[in-house]
């Protein structure tokens, strides 16, 4: 078993991380309980994991209320918010208790808003069973739902009580979703860590396909690495934060051009924004090609887009730069860029010409 402190003064908490704890995670979800039912929120695809946390609860002598969601992107909504709201009022939460959030990013960030805004806060417990929730979603206390007007766009920063992560419930997913989840882990590579994307160029075939060891330690130490990140700037003022938005400028105008459906899944969309920021660096002469090269190449390998063409976009540069100007990183009109002066070397550059980037789209591949 491995503890990750997420160090934030009074709002700390650890991530564990350990192969079977979600059959064990009774034992750890009971001191918050204080002796009520605790609401579980999940969705419909994750009925299996739903049992096994409800026994492991009852083997703790903790009752607990199952509000179940559909899945899919679609239900980070102000409709869905709003049933959510009223099944956990019904169920009588109270400000002192913690929902359990048990499912993937869709169900964190959903469940997490909605304990932010809950009787102006009440307590949550991550249970992430996707690969990108896991390194990435579950962490940090960025909670949102979507809005017409773009990604994750009305929400609040609002810290979980306790992460609780099995590497076990990966094996129920797709191949599709762990790919998608593995963008967010080797994006930790190409932050600031060029030591771990080699690792990651040497081992992604065998996290992908099911390697125990292989998976433990990329969860491991993308947590931990993220972690370090949030205890520094928690609210992304000073910066360092927003080096975790690496391929989400890029990535978000992908997503919104599919409507925000599984046509792109957020994982591949961070995938194609990472070889797209690499590609602009370069072409801009701040990053060496034979870098850009070599991240294209490693998305490529391993099944993720490595840009417009493999994302399927087909709009042209001026749509999705209008897209990105409704990122929430705009800031008196300046929107800033996630770029790279090689890998493991990402940093926020605010003076990038809009011009510029429509015109490096524009000359893309489709």
């Amino acid at each position: 078993m491995t503890v990750i402190p997420v160090a934030l003064g009074d709002r700390s908490y650890d991530v564990i991380v350990d192969n079977g704890l979600l059959a064990r995670s009774g034992e750890h979800l009971a001191p918050l309980s204080r002796g009520r039912t605790m609401a579980i929120v999940t969705d419909e695809n994750l009925l299996p994991h739903l049992a096994t946390l409800q026994a492991s609860l009852t083997a703790s002598g903790v009752a607990s209320e199952a509000i179940v969601l559909p899945p899919g992107e679609g239900s980070k909504s102000w409709a869905m918010l709003e049933t959510l709201i009223d099944r956990l009022l019904d169920l009588g939460v109270e400000r002192g208790d913690h929902v359990i959030a048990l499912g993937g990013g869709v169900i964190g960030d959903l469940v997490g808003f909605a304990c932010a805004i809950l009787k102006r806060g009440c307590g949550f417990v991550q249970i992430p069973t996707t690969l990108l929730a896991q390194v990435d979603s579950s962490v940090g206390g960025k909670t949102a739902i979507n809005s017409r007007a773009g990604k994750n766009l009305v929400g609040a920063f609002h810290q979980p009580a306790l992460v609780l992560v099995d590497p076990t419930t990966l094996d129920t997913l797709l191949a599709r979703q762990v790919r998608a989840g593995y963008a967010e882990v080797v994006k930790y590579g190409l932050i600031d860590d060029p030591d771990f994307f080699a690792w990651c160029e040497a081992n992604a075939a065998a996290l992908i396909a099911g390697d125990a060891e292989a998976r433990s330690y990329a969860i491991g130490h993308s947590i931990a690495a993220k972690a370090r990140i949030v205890g520094e700037d928690e609210f992304e003022t000073t910066g360092r934060r927003a080096l975790l938005n690496l391929g989400h400028t890029f990535g978000h105008a992908l997503e919104a051009e599919a409507g925000f459906s599984d046509r792109l899944l957020h994982g591949e969309g961070v995938a194609a924004g990472m070889a797209l920021a690499y590609g602009f660096s370069a072409g801009q002469g701040i990053a060496p090609v034979v870098d850009a090269d070599r991240v294209t190449a490693h998305l490529r390998a391993v099944g993720l887009p490595d840009g417009l063409a493999a994302a399927g976009s087909k709009d042209d540069g001026e749509t999705l730069v209008a897209h990105m100007m409704h990122d929430k990183k705009m800031s008196a009109g300046t929107l800033p860029f996630l770029l790279a002066k090689g890998i493991g070397r990402t940093y926020v550059d605010k003076t990038v010409d809009l011009k510029a980037v429509a015109r490096f789209l524009d000359a893309q591949p489709r």
